[in-house]
């Protein structure tokens, strides 16, 4: 979500802060501000809204200046507004923070108490003034910043900048990333290596409970003792080049597209063709040790484990859970030997996933992660990372993640099956065959875009639209819905085509369109029942299906889209696709925001 960059030169930066900004706005945003020290003084500029806003405001108000803090605020506590946007700064001190203050109410009272006076309703300005009072009675901005940090509790990352001081900035870093730079002659911190990119490829990870203060020759880590350490320097690999959307209008379109592209790279990292095997990463442990697996995720990812599960059951009949991340700690799991636990995540920073793999590893949990981002928190901390090849996805809504992750899902349950003794060589060679036709099917699926807008009018018209499919499929019906909640705003909701007549078909009417997901197969059958119970009850319905499938129950439907007929194991990652369509375009129709909904977060970096 929200995204820090802090410079520290001997020229003006705040160009190179706004581009910074630039590079994370995929992670969605609601407000952005600057502050930078120049002249003995804290000049701040802020906007609500898109960051071209703050934009004008510079080019109207300049801030000139050396040193210089600035953040895109995705609003936890207090509205979006220009009083609550990021910095927040006290006469002395100015500081940006991603991440929730969960004990702010208490400090903020105090402080209240005290007679300090408070202009927003956040939890950051809190630590501003705490920062703030130390300073003002003598202490060096270290010495203030080392007695404040203990007394915050939640998840934080915070650049910090001092009036009175232009040649230092000091960053602290606990359950939300922070990462240094290093240039010539000039340091930097940034929200990941992104918006960095431009500045400098030399970057170090700040691991949880580290504070560093930065000068322009360099800068000194602290641990959470506030013991000096040395955090190790690498080369980022990222590109300076900003991601642009080539001829496709917007971003999520153009990740869509990218699907046979990058399926297609992430399969050839864990197939060897010449073997006809699946292979995973080098690991520490043995698979054939596992007894049990439980997959943790959020959203989308979530979604991904749902599918997981009915693959790994049904390859290496190994039993499987799925959670949400947000509710596994707080049910007190149970936590047993022989247990895998997977983490799915796109940014590999996601607070409620991070912070249940963390409670699985205290308890001694073998853990995996299927992450897109190799140098995120996650990705450092599983003991076997498992990594899709996705590249930057911008759009918020997830869409070539997802196939990616169950590309590298369907990996692990062929090699979790063969551990476990469950598969055949000819099996396995077969399973082979079929993930080498997936790139090509998602890109056949592609083909069925322009009958895909053509219908996406007629639901762009409806209040509530409602998905239905079993098995993998129900899945992608929860997966469907949610893209079209996310991006058109129009409430959908995803079931199990058998629970229909348990409740939900109460809903149904003329108005309400249901897509039916359905390729032919062993629940083929059962599926088109349900479809027919729903029709039967005025209820337009939208049939996805192969050939096949389409002559079989196509006749009266509202609408049909074919996919190509393939296996079932690559039917979620092709039949993903319509289901993305769709919501792309009724957005489109709609006329909303499709590559930064409102409300939502790229990088959910709080609980």
């Amino acid at each position: 979500m929200c995204g820090i960059v802090g410079i520290l030169a001997r020229r003006d930066v705040v160009g190179d802060l706004v581009d910074g900004l630039k590079r994370m706005e995929y992670r969605g945003y609601d407000s952005a501000g600057v502050c930078m020290v120049h002249d003995g003084k804290l000049v701040r500029r802020r906007a609500e809204g898109k960051l071209r806003n703050l934009v004008d405001v510079l080019a109207k108000d300049p801030a000139p200046g050396h040193v210089g803090i600035a953040h895109t605020r995705w609003a936890t506590h207090g509205a979006p507004t220009t009083s609550n946007a990021h910095p927040h700064a006290t006469g002395e001190v100015a500081l940006v923070h991603n991440g929730i203050i969960e004990n702010f109410k208490p400090l903020r009272d105090a402080l209240i108490a005290r007679g300090r006076r408070l202009e927003s309703e956040t939890d950051t300005e809190v630590v501003a003034h705490l920062i703030s009072e130390r300073v003002e009675a003598g202490d060096s901005p270290q010495d203030a910043v080392k007695a404040v940090l203990p007394r915050l509790r939640g998840a934080f990352a915070l650049a910090i900048a001092f009036r009175q001081h232009p040649d230092l900035l000091i960053g602290a870093r606990l359950g939300s990333p922070l990462v240094l730079g290093y240039g010539d002659d000039e340091t930097y911190l940034g929200s990941d290596a992104l918006a960095l990119a431009p500045l400098t490829q030399r970057i170090a990870y700040l691991e949880e409970g580290d504070w560093v203060v930065l000068t322009r020759e360099g800068a000194q880590v602290y641990d959470v003792d506030n013991q000096p350490v040395e955090r190790e320097v690498t080369l980022s690999g990222v590109t300076g080049a900003l991601i642009d959307k080539g001829n496709h209008r917007h971003f999520m379109q153009k990740e869509i597209f990218e699907q046979p592209v990058v399926v297609a790279q992430t399969l050839q990292s864990y197939i060897r063709s010449v073997e006809q095997k699946v292979s995973l990463p080098q690991m520490d442990f043995e698979l054939s040790s596992i007894d049990r697996v439980t997959i943790i995720a959020c959203g989308t990812a979530s979604y991904v484990g749902m599918i997981g599960k009915y693959w790994i059951e049904q390859l290496a009949r190994v039993p499987v859970e799925v959670d949400v991340a947000s509710e596994y700690r707080y049910r007190d799991p149970v936590l047993a030997p022989g247990m895998l636990g997977v983490v799915v995540s796109q940014s590999g920073e996601t607070a409620d996933t991070l912070a249940a793999l963390r409670h699985m590893k205290a308890g001694g949990v073998t853990t995996a992660g299927i992450i897109n981002v190799p140098t995120s928190s996650m990705a450092r901390e599983v003991d076997l990372l498992l990594p899709t090849h996705a590249g930057p996805e911008i759009g918020v809504a997830s869409t070539k993640a997802f196939t990616c992750q169950l590309a590298v899902m369907a990996a692990l349950a062929v090699n979790l099956a063969r551990a476990k003794g469950k598969l055949t060589a000819q099996e396995e060679s077969e399973i082979v065959r079929h993930l080498i036709e997936a790139p090509a099917a998602i890109n056949e699926a592609l083909g069925h875009d322009a009958e895909i807008e053509a219908m996406a009018h007629t639901i762009a018209q409806a209040r509530d639209v409602l998905y239905l499919g079993r098995g993998p499929d129900y899945a992608l019906a929860l997966e469907g819905a949610l893209k079209l909640k996310e991006i058109s705003y129009i409430h959908a909701e995803g079931y199990a085509a058998g629970e229909m007549k348990h409740g939900p078909i109460a809903l149904i009417d003329e108005a309400v369109p249901i897509i039916v997901i359905a390729p032919s197969g062993p629940l083929f059958e059962k599926t088109v029942s349900n479809m027919q119970e729903v029709r039967a009850r005025g209820g337009k319905v939208v049939l996805i299906s192969d050939a096949q499938g389409l002559a079989e129950a196509g006749e009266g439907c509202l609408a049909t889209i074919e996919m190509p007929k393939v296996h079932p194991l690559i039917a979620p990652l092709v039949y993903a696709v319509p289901v993305q369509l769709l919501a792309y375009h009724v957005a489109v129709a709609k006329g909303t925001d499709v590559d930064q909904p409102r409300n939502l977060a790229k990088s959910v970096t709080v609980e």
